[in-house]
């Protein structure tokens, strides 16, 4: 987790050495040519005012007759070569600017996603990560701006401004010195914005996430029917407005700073000018400069001030107000990522969970307590109990998705704390409770769990190995549910179907047979099936699953009788184990449950029977 008490210790150069290089790999023609064009855009400015002078100075002499109007003629010709060739490289630079921005954009986006996926999954249980990712994400866009300024300073406003101190200095030394002393109070003012809107980027993000998600819960179709039939709109409504108005206020505050600090620093620029004017007139009262170059200077100052003014007010003012989003980034990317070594898994592996606790991140009790298990190679387990019993923690922990606060788990003799997530997740499938609904058709539903798979096999062997998946999970793909088959869209907001939950339960099942595995796990995805249908689906998983390490957990007893063995648990503890017979004569908890659930079972045994 990025640690706040460290949020200020990331220097600007550190910030331009980790985007820079990114931005380069995004797009190296364009950053190398818009870089180029953008020194030559700013050195264009430059000349045409020398450009102003020499066509100035060729008219002053014509006047006095010690030139000619040929001369005045190629002057101005060179003046209007140098303002064309400023307009073309301008819009070059602005040409290339989207596709630039774009294409960054794309690449950092790329990279916080590959990011996420090194991190233990147990921070996504973890608000605090949660908000991490939010700003990161912010961040990759407010550092693609921070680039584009930071190109245009260095290059063109840079070129621009050496080009007019120099010509400057030499015109007289302290005009020059003038100018630049005119940058000393908005470089301060933009100083001091760092700090309040980094501050403000911080403070806004678990607010911003906020009332996102109210946002959602009242307009996404998800929510959208249960939050109209509860007539809960309103509740949210107000939880969406609370959260924008606490926003507004903090946005306000900030700006409000800003603006007054602001103010105080143009005035004092405007005086700065004002200074300048003075001893540009005086200049040119003492013959210390020709009547071209007074005419030149004072043309282009509006122009200068304005450029001084955008690129203060607009690039370092959007790259102080974003430094702290962007620093964000940076320290997302610092964020230690769970590692381990690639290591060759027994075919079928074996389970073993050895005095395992586990505690949820910001948490004091714990989900787990003292587990020992043994899983042997090819054997179906069934772990059942009451909800919030540790059922999905322990499976968690057992597939290496979580590692242990205490004790360890090894899968085929590997300690999962030391495996990579290549080791752990190569031949293994799961299906969960909350599994998800991809707008795509019913072969992406249903290949997406193994697309290395599915592209190395013909099209014959590919839609066998979906029949299969489907057969398995005990989904009938036929013209009335789905009117293109396996090329049925499955959403109706991309004119395809829309499905039942059950439906949809059925084709996250055929997802996880699809995938080629040695161990799978079924963690309630039967939820939205009736007992009967769920126990028919179970028993075809175990005659499916011969020979692999198969684990089922669910709730309804009535499904665990086809497992090898039963994991009962309760509180967090394993508190017995052995095959249904045995549990039933025990006693214990379980048989305690399967009298409540008896009245399903009755039915079940009277259609299965029938």
């Amino acid at each position: 987790m990025i640690d706040d008490k460290n949020k200020n210790d990331i220097s600007f150069f550190e910030i331009l050495h980790k985007i820079v290089p990114m931005a380069f790999k995004a797009c190296p023609i364009y950053v190398i040519v818009s870089t180029g064009a953008g020194i030559l855009h700013g050195l264009s400015h430059g000349f045409s005012v020398y450009m102003t002078q020499k066509f100035f100075d060729s008219v002053a002499d014509f006047i006095k007759v010690t030139g000619g109007f040929r001369k005045i003629i190629l002057m101005a010709a060179a003046l209007a070569a140098a303002l064309i060739l400023c307009r073309i490289l301008n819009g070059i630079d602005n040409f290339m600017y989207n596709n630039k921005e774009n294409l960054i954009i794309g690449y950092m986006g790329k990279r916080i996603n590959e990011k996420a996926g090194k991190l233990d999954p147990i921070v996504f249980d973890d608000t605090k990560y949660l908000d991490d990712i939010k700003k990161a994400q912010e961040g990759a866009a407010s550092s693609v701006e921070l680039l584009s300024g930071l190109t245009s300073i260095f290059t063109v406003y840079l070129f621009y401004f050496l080009f007019m101190v120099v010509y400057l200095y030499r015109l007289r030394p302290i005009l020059a010195v003038s100018i630049i002393l005119i940058f000393i109070p908005t470089v301060f003012n933009q100083i001091m914005r760092v700090k309040t809107f980094s501050e403000l980027a911080d403070e806004s993000v678990p607010i911003r996430r906020e009332y996102e998600y109210y946002e959602r819960c009242m307009g996404d179709r998800e929510y959208y029917k249960e939050t109209r039939l509860l007539g809960a709109f309103g509740y949210f409504k107000d939880l969406y407005l609370s959260s924008l108005k606490m926003l507004n206020k903090k946005i306000w505050k900030a700006q409000k700073k800003s603006i007054l600090m602001e103010l105080s620093m143009k005035m004092i620029t405007l005086l700065g000018y004002m200074g300048v004017l003075y001893l540009l007139f005086d200049s040119l009262l003492k013959g210390d400069i020709s009547v071209g170059a007074f005419g030149a200077v004072f043309s282009s100052m509006g122009f200068m001030i304005f450029v001084m003014e955008e690129m203060i007010y607009s690039h370092i003012g959007i790259i102080t107000q974003d430094m702290g989003t962007v620093k964000n980034l940076i320290r997302f990317f610092e964020i230690p990522e769970r590692t381990g070594k690639d290591i060759i898994v027994d075919k079928v592996p074996d389970i073993s969970v050895k005095n395992v606790s586990f505690s949820y991140p910001g948490t004091k009790s714990s989900s787990l307590s003292d587990v020992n298990l043994k899983v042997k190679s090819g054997e179906t387990i069934a772990i059942v109990g009451e909800n919030g019993a540790g059922k999905t923690t322990l499976v968690k922990l057992m597939l290496g998705i979580y590692t242990p606060t205490e004790g360890k788990v090894f899968i085929g003799g590997v300690n999962t704390s030391e495996a990579s997530f290549e080791t752990l997740y190569g031949n293994t499938s799961a299906v969960f409770q909350k599994y998800q609904k991809y707008q795509m058709t019913l072969k992406e539903n249903i290949s997406i769990s193994s697309l290395e798979n599915g592209s190395q096999k013909s099209y014959e062997a590919e839609q066998k190995a979906l029949k299969e998946a489907a057969l398995k999970a005990d989904l009938e793909v036929n013209e009335e549910k789905f009117p293109k088959g396996y090329e049925t869209m499955l959403s109706r907001e991309f004119d395809g179907v829309d499905l039942s939950g059950g439906q949809w339960q059925r084709i996250a099942i055929a997802r996880g047979f699809y995938r080629i595995h040695n161990m799978i796990v079924l963690d309630e995805p039967t939820a939205a099936i009736d007992p009967v249908e769920e126990t028919k689906i179970y028993r075809k998983f175990a005659e499916m699953s011969e020979g692999n390490t198969a684990i089922i957990v669910t709730h309804r007893l009535g499904s665990a009788k086809i497992a090898d063995r039963i994991v009962v648990m309760d509180k967090g503890r394993i508190v017995e184990i052995g095959n249904h017979e045995e549990l039933i004569n025990k006693k214990g908890k379980y048989a305690e449950m399967f009298q409540a659930q008896s009245k399903w079972y009755v039915k079940e045994e009277n259609l299965v029977h029938a």
